[in-house]
């Protein structure tokens, strides 16, 4: 097979020269990686599996692969003490788009699977030619692009010394615990060895183990016993409907067993979609704006989790289940003649997402998905302390602090295999998570109970049943008609400032200023008695952002569902009482197979 010739090059190019240039390329390393998604994802949403499944094992394949060579740049780029950007309107400019600093004659498109993709998916993975030159900028090739960026990590580690480039926090490192989706590897960057294993990877996945070498040197996830080819010659395969076997080479191109890719088995995409080409409102707008939303969030997670919280990944891998869900459908929505319609892949501003809210301390409800608490706040366990003898709530014990990181995410689908963290599955599983509790201030809902020196107040939708307002003896309602009793009055205060969802709280005089207990702003994995797991208590006017938008008003405590099934989401019911829900201690992150994980890319 013939490679097109390269253009001639007048000069040199620049070299890397200072960690300030090599932070910046490594953030148009991130940017590269991430440009190729947008339209592997829509030749790979294209495609009918059940009659394309050859196809849809490569594109998917490839995806995963560019997923791992997008988190090896931020490794990268974060081992140098950078600060990876994906959450910006420049990883979106509009389609047909060119790759960051690249070279200009090559553009991306969105289109369905056919020749067109396959053309565009062939440069865009085509191998360096012999002898071919490191370019930093208007590289024509991926692989020259890093090989400029070796470059200049071995001049400067010479320059420097590796203690002085390798500088980042290796907190912030990604490593296989996290990512665990690809037969690829997954590479911490430390130093300078483990630098050149990753990007190693990253162009032996693309190009292949060598210039002129068709295999990546991984095991076929499909097929274990054989190796796997490099993207390029996987692309290479579905055009010439044969795969490569051992002994081919890129000459003699591949003399292996037959592919088979069916043209009824695609949806016809209109190329390159917009927004734009839609009235505000109509059925096709509202669903590519919709798409548009969720692809952001996957971009607002994958920063967060580059940034400091790498645990995220598995909630940013969750979120490829609905972007595929939005993808197709949108994709079976007629749009023109004989095309139907497509996601768009444009910016969504943050103050244009629902749940998105600008306190640094916060918890966002995600569609469908997890909390997402922001600031560090510190989580906690508490467990219900209760009398021997009935039973009865007496008080909070404070267990252990959890290591959290800066952004975290806890379970709200009930699911989760590393309670109280979300692992990922409420999109295997399909959560519903829709909101319906009132957002009514609590004092538009109160029920008002006046005693001696003290007015007791209740919203009972708040409820969550941890017993505090019932006692040993009578319940608080009960017990108002006896507060001219300094001693039951104190009685009747302990227990409304134990409830933890504030449907108790009190004043000292009707129409007084309510008293809250002094809580600090934390969150507590509340366990009641004989181990069952309860609700999450959120602490001293922690914001909570409804996925919808609507804010819950902000109060000094608040509890919120975890079990999966509350009646007034996100708030608890005390659904978890009646369902006995319990609290596996933390395990693996899931157990599907990387082959599943390929089929629901």
């Amino acid at each position: 097979m013939n490679h097109p010739t390269p253009r001639r090059h007048p000069a040199a190019p620049a070299r890397i020269a200072t960690m300030d240039d090599l932070r910046e390329h490594l953030q148009w390393a991130v940017e590269l990686e991430h440009a190729t998604l947008p339209p592997y994802l829509c030749a790979l949403y294209s495609l009918d599996p059940e009659r394309n499944s050859e196809a849809v094992d490569v594109v998917a394949g490839v995806f995963i692969e560019e997923m791992l060579h997008l988190t090896l740049a931020a490794n990268l780029l974060n081992a140098v003490g950078g600060h990876p950007r994906l959450d910006s309107p420049r990883m979106l400019p509009p389609h047909p788009r060119r790759l960051p600093h690249g070279d200009a004659s090559l553009e991306l498109s969105l289109l369905p699977f056919g020749d067109e993709a396959l053309d565009m998916f062939l440069r865009l993975e085509r191998p360096a030619p012999p002898g071919a030159p490191a370019e930093g900028d208007r590289y024509e090739t991926i692989g020259q692009f890093y090989a400029a960026i070796e470059d200049g990590l071995r001049h400067l580690c010479d320059r420097l010394g590796e203690r002085e480039v390798f500088r980042g926090d290796p907190a912030r490192q990604v490593h296989a615990g996290h990512f665990r989706h690809t037969a690829g590897r997954m590479i911490a960057v430390t130093d300078l060895t483990s630098a050149l294993a990753a990007l190693e990877e990253i162009v032996e996945e693309g190009e292949g183990t060598s210039r002129g070498a068709v295999w990546d040197g991984d095991p076929d996830v499909h097929h274990p016993d054989r190796d796997e080819v490099a993207h390029y010659y996987r692309f290479q395969e579905l055009r010439a409907g044969r795969r490569y076997r051992r002994g081919d080479t890129p000459r003699s191109g591949p003399t292996g067993e037959t592919i088979s890719v069916d043209p009824l088995g695609v949806l016809p995409m209109r190329p390159n979609p917009r927004l734009a080409d839609h009235a505000p409102g109509s059925a096709i707008r509202t669903a590519q704006e919709e798409f548009d939303r969720t692809y952001c969030t996957l971009l607002h997670l994958l920063e967060e989790a580059f940034n400091g919280s790498p645990r995220l990944l598995a909630v940013a891998t969750a979120t490829m289940y609905k972007l595929r869900t939005q993808a197709q459908a949108l994709m079976r929505m007629p749009d023109g003649e004989g095309t139907t319609a497509g996601p768009t892949f444009e910016y969504v501003p943050p103050e244009q997402r629902p749940w998105s809210a600008d306190d640094p301390q916060r918890i966002a409800v995600l569609p469908d998905g997890p909390y997402l608490v922001y600031g560090g706040v510190p989580l906690k366990r508490k467990r219900k302390i209760v009398a021997a003898e009935n039973n009865a709530a007496l008080t909070w014990q404070t267990g252990e602090t959890l290591a959290t990181e800066p952004t975290y995410a806890l379970c709200r689908c009930g699911r989760s295999g590393a309670k109280p963290f979300c692992d990922g599955t409420h999109a295997r599983v399909g959560f519903d998570g829709t909101e319906s509790a009132d957002v009514r201030p609590y004092e538009e809902r109160q029920h008002v109970h006046d005693g001696v020196g003290i007015s007791a107040q209740r919203v009972g939708e708040l409820c969550v049943h941890a017993a505090f307002c019932i006692g040993r003896t009578r319940p608080i309602a009960a017990m108002l008609a006896d507060t001219d009793d300094s001693d039951v009055r104190s009685d009747v205060m302990g227990r409304i400032e134990h409830c933890p969802s504030g449907s108790y709280s009190y004043a000292l005089r009707g129409g007084g200023e309510s008293i809250e207990p002094d809580l600090p702003k934390a969150v507590s994995v509340l366990e009641e008695e004989n181990g069952l797991a309860s609700s999450l208590w959120v602490t001293g006017g922690v914001p909570v952002q409804r996925a919808d938008g609507q804010p819950l008003e902000t109060r000094n405590r608040m509890t919120l569902c975890r079990c999966g099934h509350s009646a007034g989401k996100p708030l608890c019911d005390g659904t978890h009482r009646e369902i006995d829900f319990r609290e596996e201690r933390p395990g693996p992150v899931g157990d599907e197979t990387v082959a599943e994980k390929k089929r629901t890319a």
